[in-house]
């Protein structure tokens, strides 16, 4: 039986959430290897991070998004600084409104109308993912597009609005989903991606250094799913496409793994690390799948739940040269 994403606007938490802007303001990054955004952050401060530029890290096209605004009246996205996106304005799918049960998806417009002569220009595909906390403390969201060769222009943002209480001892763990748009560097298109998230957190070990915390920091990514534009699992086809491209049995999508070392978390609760998955080859061997990086804040009272990104980039898809995914999540105790 074919198996569809299914829509589950009712249940979305982001349509009961009213107020003004959740991304409202942006302070100048402080130069630090943290990505931009909150220049002089504290456990007590909300805090809010951006994509790094081309400039500062990445392919050309990264960090690009600005001015990031969600309408809760209208459920819209507006988005600056991104070509032939409509009128910046996005509205919620049509084909695919909700992943994971609880992401938003928004879509910008497909025709943009000359208003001298009426003739319409057609525009880039782009599509936008938001999630927000139950209470609203954090939130996320991220902008990719399928019209160029290479990955294109888009940006991603998370932030809290809030402190955070960070334990002194003892361990936590923290569940929950992750939903993402997967890119092309040498092809065009885009999709979907799902999976679940368990992030745990040693708060006695690794020994604290200055101006970090030794906290390890580990995490699991498993159940990862692949949907095309409208919708349609294609996990089992991407996943034929690489056995037979490599001569490799992968059975599933690998699950992806943080590195645990110390130094990835900060008094702040920010946390920063990397990221991998590996397949076993022909010959037995053990072999990396994709690499990359997870970002995130942890926030309220207690460090009762986590928001974050994870940015992973594999070239063993032979679809196109690399293939990138970009995912967001909000965990809880």
């Amino acid at each position: 039986m074919t198996k569809f994403l299914v829509a589950a606007a009712a249940a979305l938490a982001v349509s009961a959430c009213g107020g003004p802007n959740p991304f409202a303001v942006v302070e100048d990054s402080s130069g630090s290897t943290t990505p931009p955004g909150t220049k002089s952050p504290s456990a007590a401060s909300a805090i809010y991070r951006t994509e790094p530029t081309s400039e500062e890290a990445g392919y050309d096209g990264n960090g690009y998004a600005t001015d990031i605004s969600y309408d809760a009246a209208k459920d819209t996205f507006t988005v600056d600084n991104l070509a032939f996106d409509g009128d910046n304005e996005y509205s919620r799918g049509t084909k695919v409104k909700t992943l994971a049960g609880k992401y938003a998806v928004y879509e910008a417009d497909t025709q943009f109308t000359d208003p001298e002569n009426s003739k319409p220009i057609n525009q880039y595909t782009h599509r936008a993912i938001y999630g927000v906390s139950r209470n609203g403390n954090t939130n996320f969201a991220i902008v990719r597009t399928g019209a160029y060769a290479g990955y294109g222009f888009g940006g991603f943002i998370y932030q809290r609005t809030g402190g955070v209480t960070l334990p002194s001892s003892g361990q936590a763990v923290y569940n929950g989903v992750m939903a993402g748009l997967r890119d092309f560097n040498g092809a065009g298109g885009l999709e979907y991606t799902t999976a679940d998230i368990e992030i745990a957190i040693d708060f006695d070990d690794f020994d604290d250094s200055t101006g970090t915390r030794g906290d390890a920091v580990d995490g699991v990514i498993t159940n990862r799913k692949i949907f095309d534009i409208n919708g349609l699992d294609i996990t089992d086809t991407v996943i034929a496409r690489i056995e037979t491209e490599n001569a490799i049995t992968l059975r599933s999508y690998p699950t992806a793994t943080f590195t645990v070392g110390p130094g990835v978390m900060d008094d702040n609760g920010e946390i920063l690390g990397t990221v991998q998955s590996y397949y076993t080859d022909s010959s037995g061997d053990t072999q990396t799948f994709e690499t990359g990086n997870y970002y995130a804040i942890m926030s309220g009272d207690k460090a009762g739940q986590i928001v974050g990104v994870v940015v992973m980039e594999s070239s063993i898809d032979p679809i196109a040269s690399t293939v990138r995914e970009t995912s967001g999540f909000v965990v809880y105790r």
